[in-house]
């Protein structure tokens, strides 16, 4: 059997927009037989009687019917979670991903266009792009901080109808100085969305400064609680400003066995809670040992990994993989960096491996 050709035809090529064809998708990296420390996931798995628990609440769910409104109790339980502050409101999305698009969707205007510190999150200026809309990336410092005067001077040129700003940052793990942020906030003409994807690690959050903002959104995701295989992201804002972009949101785009699963996690969440405080001490012995690691720098981290430059990032990478460890090699996402691997606090015994991989390949 003739395998088929991988070229699209030249009829179809004029179907598809140019710059998408010019795009790479996003890659996920072969994890089979690995150590998997490339993607900030809670290593942690559900103790057992709570997987037979949750197996039999799934069991039991309407699968033969579209999503319900039983949506409503996901979403009143992620407002009580969050402490969501009175007169706002929330919308899901099929992880944070599908809400990056929605927003970009809904502010498709002309010329709009969005802003966001770079290096972050690819998914700001992928939205940008797949929607048609103008990105302008500002570098950070050489310290990966916020630049003041960069950022309030591409504001003031470029106008821009979304500002990203991740608190903490991927893949840097940083938070950013409190007083810029607010600078940014107050010289924005558009939305601001604090991206807290990486809360249940941080040592912070936005969340009860966010009330005296009209034009500010809160986005956070179930992905690092623990539930990365469920997608599921939410945002918090202004009533008025949700119920606008909430209109873009397709129809059922959280399927029955995800919320589910979301309300189940939340019922429980004492156990995630505790996951998350062992990775919080984790990081403070991975911190420790990286930093008596010759040849190694890092950085602090307020999320569940940590950025580290070495002399040869290629070469330490694939040190590491032919040592069964997969971490991320992010040095060539950006000119800042360079030589940079980002690696994912996993489990005492994963970390121990890993440092020793680290180690062996530097």
């Amino acid at each position: 059997m003739t395998a088929p050709d991988s070229t699209l035809p030249p009829q179809l090529k004029k179907l598809i927009r140019q710059d998408i064809q010019s795009m790479h998708a996003y890659a996920v990296q072969d994890s089979a037989g690995m150590v998997k420390l490339d993607a900030m996931e809670n290593p942690h798995r559900l103790p057992a009687a709570l997987q037979a628990e949750l197996g039999q609440r799934l069991g039991a769910v309407a699968l033969n019917r579209y999503p319900d409104g039983r949506v409503n109790d996901l979403r009143r339980a992620l407002a009580d979670y969050a402490q969501m502050p009175e007169g706002f409101d929330l919308m899901l999305g099929n992880g944070s991903d599908e809400l990056i698009s929605l927003l970009a969707m809904a502010c498709d205007v002309a010329g709009g266009s969005i802003l966001a510190p770079l290096p972050g999150f690819v998914m700001y200026g992928m939205s940008a792009q797949l929607q048609g809309l103008k990105f302008i990336g500002v570098p950070l410092t050489p310290d990966f901080e916020l630049d003041e005067a960069a950022m309030l001077a591409a504001i003031a040129q470029h106008q821009p109808s979304i500002i990203y700003l991740a608190y903490p940052n991927n893949p840097t793990a940083n938070l950013w100085d409190d007083a810029v942020i607010e600078k940014i906030i107050n010289a924005a003409p558009g939305l601001v969305v604090l991206d807290e994807a990486y809360q249940p690690f941080s040592s912070k959050s936005y969340i009860d400064r966010i009330a005296g903002h009209g034009h500010v959104l809160l986005m956070r995701t179930l992905s690092k609680f623990g539930l990365a295989g469920v997608r599921l992201g939410y945002m918090m804002g202004p009533k008025a400003l949700i119920a606008e972009i909430d209109k873009v949101r397709p129809p059922y785009n959280i399927s029955v066995l995800n919320y589910e699963c979301a309300l189940f996690a939340l019922e429980h969440r004492d156990v995630f809670a505790a996951q998350a405080q062992e990775l919080v001490a984790q990081r403070a012995v991975l911190l420790d040992a990286l930093g008596a690691t010759k040849g190694v720098k890092t950085w602090k981290s307020d999320a569940n990994m940590i950025l580290v430059r070495v002399p040869d990032a290629a070469k330490t990478f694939e040190g590491m993989r032919a040592r069964k460890v997969l971490v991320k090699n992010v040095s060539k996402m950006h000119p800042l960096l360079a030589n940079c691997l980002r690696l994912t606090v996993g489990t005492a015994e994963e970390n121990s491996q890993m440092l020793a991989a680290l180690e062996e390949s530097l």
